[in-house]
């Protein structure tokens, strides 16, 4: 990243953003185009997976209900804490008026070629939208002017999300369609005798497995991409012009610390008031729950910042929820797993943040209803994060394009991601924890009171 911000500073006195055009930046638009390769699939097998790996609902009872309802719960409440906060601080409007028209010129201009219709209903760049017109046919105008005049029904969005064919989804990367299939597919094989999916199930367990693994081995060259992605991106909006570059940083700046400060009023509030409700009746304070929780996560919290991977940190978080947090094995050993595949709280605020800050970066002004489809899809999406570092970058991908938006706008904040990705990691392990400690407590199988 640092090489990556002196690369375009350098460039911009030198002139040389055409160089860094040419010769930096598509190295950039690989990795983007290596995660999205992997996208469709990854959330395909992880979601079946993780569906599948809850088990004979008739075995789990209480348990199991409990746990997916409370990750249900904080996944949502952590979705809407990023609404509120990116709605309050508006990172986006932090960038020049002549910076975010340029964007939106660019944004209406791919909005044009894709044949898709403007997603606020409106087109602010006469020109662009005059030359694209241009190229396409009568038809296309016809269906982007009915569009944006129809009056579609309050549930139109529903038969939206399911596919009428799921060969024809998986061909187009319908995100939200594949989650659909992905869950429901899980769902039945939850319900089918167990000896009928023997077969079945490790082959699933596998093929996830090897998507990961896939992630895994792109990132492994994450440090040489996010040096072009932000020496590319960062020459792209400034051009050879260095006057620009404060007032990007100072727009970077700006929606790093409106994600921060969500994750931090999570990590402080929502997690210890989930302990104290569980352990008030044997007369602990809040404060008392604060410091009992945040002291024995600590180490599951270090490792979880270092490493950006819940799946890695199990282990550490495992222990210590049994060691420290004394929360029995039968309990721990069924939600923290679970947790580290569909609970992603973290994950699931930074969406939320960065869809809306590209959208008031790019000059779009999202609706309620738009909004609303972000906080359902992004629910979704944390259901097929992977546990393992940026995947959330890749569930972005899906979340953008459920509102209309350019899927590859993820070019533009992931340079900054890898510090992003490691506090909302912290949280994700958190939530984990803090879940589990309540399950145990409401089933009384909590030595803490001991």
């Amino acid at each position: 990243m640092g090489l990556g911000l002196a690369w375009a500073i350098g460039s911009a006195f030198a002139g040389g953003a055409q160089f860094t055009a040419d010769w930096i930046a598509p190295f950039g638009t690989l990795f983007i185009n290596a995660l999205k390769l992997i996208a469709v699939p990854l959330v395909l097998f992880s979601i079946i997976d993780g569906v599948g790996q809850v088990g004979d609902p008739r075995v789990l009872g209480r348990i199991g209900g409990k746990t997916l309802g409370l990750y249900l719960i904080t996944t949502l409440a952590a979705i809407l804490m990023g609404v509120f906060v990116v709605n309050m601080i508006k990172p986006g409007l932090t960038a020049s008026d002549a910076q975010r028209m340029e964007n939106r010129r660019g944004f209406e201009a791919w909005l044009h070629a894709a044949g898709k219709p403007s997603p606020d209903g409106q087109w602010l760049t006469d020109a662009t939208a005059a030359e694209a017109s241009s190229s396409v046919d009568s038809r296309l105008n016809e269906q982007i002017a009915s569009v944006e005049s129809s009056d579609r029904g309050p549930l139109e969005w529903m038969q939206e999300m399911v596919p009428s064919n799921v060969f024809e989804a998986l061909s187009a990367g319908s995100m939200l369609q594949i989650i659909v299939f992905a869950i429901f597919f899980g769902v039945v094989l939850v319900l089918m005798p167990r000896e009928h999916t023997d077969r079945l199930r490790p082959l699933i367990a596998q093929l996830s497995g090897v998507f990961i693994h896939m992630v895994i081995v792109v990132m492994k060259a994450a440090p040489f991409f996010v040096f072009a992605l932000m020496a590319g991106t960062l020459t792209q909006l400034t051009g050879d012009d260095p006057e620009r570059l404060p007032n990007l940083l100072q727009t970077y700046g700006a929606y790093m610390l409106t994600v921060l400060l969500g994750l931090a009023v999570l990590l402080v509030t929502l997690y210890p008031t989930l302990v104290w409700l569980a352990t008030r009746k044997y007369g602990w304070s809040w404060w008392k729950s604060f410091q009992f929780f945040f002291r024995g996560m600590r180490p599951a919290q270090l490792l979880a910042f270092s490493t950006s991977s819940s799946a890695a940190t199990l282990p550490v978080t495992l222990e210590c929820v049994n060691d420290h947090l004394k929360v029995d094995e039968q309990v721990s050993q069924f939600t923290l797993p679970i947790g580290a595949t569909v609970n992603m709280d973290g994950t699931s605020l930074y969406q939320a943040v960065a869809v809306i800050f590209l959208a008031q970066f790019h000059f779009v002004d999202l609706s309620i209803a738009q909004q609303a489809t972000i906080v359902i899809t992004a629910v979704a999406a944390s259901v097929g994060a992977a546990a393992i570092p940026s995947a959330g970058l890749i569930m972005l991908i899906m979340v953008l394009d459920a509102v209309g938006l350019n899927p590859a706008w993820i070019a533009l904040i992931f340079p900054v991601d890898r510090i992003l990705d490691m506090c909302r990691t912290v949280v994700n392990v958190t939530s984990d924890a803090a879940v589990a400690l309540h399950v145990a407590a409401s089933e009384k199988q909590w030595r803490g009171a001991e």
